[in-house]
């Protein structure tokens, strides 16, 4: 998925909805992002969602 990908279907939800992502043995609310450049030839940018460890 790309980023435009992942605006394009957020953009449909509704505003108010807590994002959640899969941690292996359960659900995580999404606490930040990390971006990394292209690491080479070929290789694309690549965004990183980092879960809360409040949970």
């Amino acid at each position: 998925m790309t980023v435009a990908q992942l605006i394009e279907a957020l953009s449909k939800m509704p505003i108010e909805a807590v994002v959640l992502m899969d941690s292996g043995g359960g659900l995580s609310r999404v606490n930040a992002l990390d971006f990394f450049e292209d690491q080479g030839p070929g290789a694309p940018a690549e965004v990183i969602l980092l879960p809360s460890l409040d949970e």
